[in-house]
């Protein structure tokens, strides 16, 4: 293998994977706490991972599935898949422990019957940080959650980024260039939820450089280890399934956070806006 090609091809997928970094950089210029700011953030990201799976992931997956199984038997299978992927994320978001408190009905009434006026306000001032330790852990595992997602999303991205540059390096560049379009919202995705629930600049980006990694680790792991193994239909299943995975965490976490968050107006405006701008990015680098 030409050494200077395999270069040229890892740097494209490093490029385009540490693109979510600018988007994760949005924490660092976050100075207070700005309901509208993140309320239209996880908005434009779930605009964007909606109509990303939608127009290009499942697209690519029937594309695939399609050239094998015929037209009829490959959209079938790529429906399948599609909602297996929303299936295995609804399993994983129930199997994670809510951070809700279910006994805070309870808690309140076993309080305010040895208590007088000043004790009830005491323990309204107490709960109201409970709430509001529970947001921000609610918040925190959406970022993860969203984090899972566009890792897993980027992986097969990221082989597909790598080979395209080995083959034809001009048909690389502009993939490269479009998918990082794409992953700069999407470390808005994971950095924005994280920074507002620990508060940590570090952290938030920290944990979207890291589903950025992704990217070029998918290039590397995949071509070593999956190249023999990888086909059209194998493509297209995994593709399928990160599709179904992406519109869940939107319409789950992103979209239903962002409402409660901010105006109902706010969160659509970022929704379109979102759509909007992978839209223009798949029509400039078609």
């Amino acid at each position: 293998m030409d050494t200077q090609n395999f270069l040229f091809a890892f740097s494209l997928t490093l490029f385009a994977g540490l693109a979510t970094g600018i988007g994760s950089a949005i924490a660092f210029f976050a100075k207070k706490f700005d309901p509208r700011f993140l309320c239209g953030s996880l908005g434009f990201s779930a605009g964007v991972m909606i109509y990303v799976s939608f127009v290009e992931i499942f697209d690519k997956a029937r594309t695939s599935l399609s050239l094998i199984y015929g037209d009829k038997t490959g959209y079938t299978l790529t429906v399948i898949s599609f909602f297996a992927g929303i299936a295995i994320i609804a399993i994983i978001d129930n199997l994670v422990p809510s951070y809700e408190n279910p006994h805070e009905t309870q808690f309140m009434d076993k309080m305010c019957d040895d208590c007088d006026e000043n004790g009830v306000a005491a323990v309204e001032a107490a709960t109201q940080v409970e709430k509001d330790a529970a947001k921000d852990k609610k918040l925190l595992r959406m970022g993860m959650f969203s984090a899972l997602a566009i890792a897993i999303h980027n992986f097969p991205e990221g082989l597909a980024t790598f080979i395209s540059g080995l083959q034809q390096p001009e048909i690389g560049v502009s993939i490269a260039i479009a998918i990082a379009i794409h992953n700069i919202p999407e470390g808005i995705a994971v950095s924005v939820p994280i920074y507002y629930a620990t508060k940590s600049r570090r952290k938030a980006f920290t944990y979207s450089f890291l589903s950025g990694l992704s990217e070029p680790l998918g290039a590397i792991l995949g071509y070593f280890l999956l190249i023999n193994f990888f086909s059209n239909a194998l493509f297209g299943y995994v593709f399928a399934l990160v599709a179904g995975i992406m519109v869940y965490i939107s319409l789950d976490e992103l979209l239903p956070t962002a409402e409660k968050y901010g105006e109902h107006h706010i969160a659509i405006y970022g929704l379109i806006s979102g759509m909007l701008l992978m839209a223009v990015s798949l029509l400039l680098f078609a």
